[in-house]
């Protein structure tokens, strides 16, 4: 299930206005987790999820898998945790992750390209406070779709209205809803992929403590089917693991996710071996998974020991100005050594016989 908020334009604000005028006084309460339910300011809760013709089904997104020119017929619930009546508008749109790994659908008036266009459901429903409404939809792959993983989102949403610090109505369409992705059958191809590497190293500026680098690199996934990825980054003696949580992060075909990953402990050596692999599985519809070939790529990072440096110089200064000093010492020896001699010898000569 996800919920998103999203900006609409003044003509369909206006357009909405009179279908939410009852809805904004109408008292709301509680009820669930936040990632359970949506809400908007007028106290409106509810709650969409997969479903079967008689009601909720245990589903958390709807899968399927299917030939082209092949279709199905889906069921999924609106539940309405609210005081009173709602008529919540239904969408299907075209699913995608966003960078940092969330799933959403596209904004409306934004145009279905590829399986949002799959589904027809219908444009609304009502569903009586308190109650659950289930409501068909269907998916009809077309002949021509190309094989793979294709996402989507069924979203049941409500219109609100505010207003800027300027006086402009502004509407927020609130939306819920739940993950429908469909595989087509064919030649399944997984692939992913690193791009855009680079890397920067920190100096400590103890020079007696290592500094860091820091690698920053998108995953690609080149195939059509969706990619489970982590990974591992390493420079020098140091290892550090992405993505941070320790939990793969999932790709769709197409997508790019970015990653930066921090190494400590890295001793400056001038040059850093730096080295980035990516593990990457594919996720079938039952569940079952298989490994992508590894991906690995290395990243040259430049380490100039400047604390350390500072520190063989002065070491140097110092061991040689110790040694100039002892040879000046023994050249002040040797010049006394020598007058000295040269007087016994004049006192010598000087003496009566």
């Amino acid at each position: 299930m996800f919920l998103s908020d999203s900006l609409l334009r003044p003509a369909r604000v206006l357009a909405a206005i009179a279908a939410i005028a009852a809805l904004v006084g109408a008292p709301g309460v509680a009820w669930g987790a936040a990632d359970d339910t949506g809400g908007d300011d007028a106290g409106i809760r509810w709650s969409v999820t997969p479903a079967g013709e008689t009601g909720p089904d245990g589903r958390t997104a709807a899968e399927h898998t299917l030939d082209p020119g092949e279709g199905v017929d889906d069921y999924f619930a609106v539940r309405n945790v609210s005081d009173a009546d709602v008529t919540f508008a239904l969408t299907a749109a075209d699913g995608f992750y966003t960078r940092n790994g969330r799933f959403d659908i596209l904004a409306s008036g934004e145009e279905s390209v590829d399986s949002g266009t799959w589904i027809s459901l219908p444009e609304e429903v009502t569903v009586p406070a308190g109650q659950v409404a289930v409501v068909p939809y269907r998916i009809d792959v077309p002949d021509q779709a190309e094989p793979g993983d294709h996402a989507a989102g069924i979203t049941a949403s409500v219109l609100s209205i505010g207003a800027t610090d300027d006086g402009t109505s502004v509407g927020v369409e609130s939306r819920v809803g739940f993950r429908v992705l469909t595989r087509v059958t064919g030649e399944i191809t997984p692939i992913a992929a690193l791009a855009r590497g680079s890397a920067s190293y920190t100096l400590s500026w103890n020079p007696f403590r290592p500094g860091s680098v820091t690698v920053s690199f998108e995953v690609v996934n080149e195939g059509n089917t969706r990619l489970l990825v982590d990974g591992e980054a390493t420079a020098g003696a140091g290892t550090s693991a992405f993505p941070g949580d320790g939990t793969p992060q999932e790709l769709l075909p197409g997508d790019e996710r970015p990653f930066t990953v921090v190494i400590d402990d890295v001793w400056p050596l001038f040059f850093v071996p730096t080295t980035v692999s990516v593990g990457a599985e594919s996720v079938t519809m039952d569940g079952l998974s298989s490994e992508v070939a590894p991906v690995e790529t290395e990243i040259p990072v430049w380490a100039v020991p400047w604390p350390q440096l500072a520190l063989l110089l002065g070491v140097v200064l110092v061991v040689f100005a110790i040694i100039g000093g002892r040879l000046r010492s023994r050249r002040r020896l040797d010049s006394l050594l020598a007058q000295a001699r040269e007087e016994g010898r004049r006192s010598v000569a000087a003496a009566p016989e």
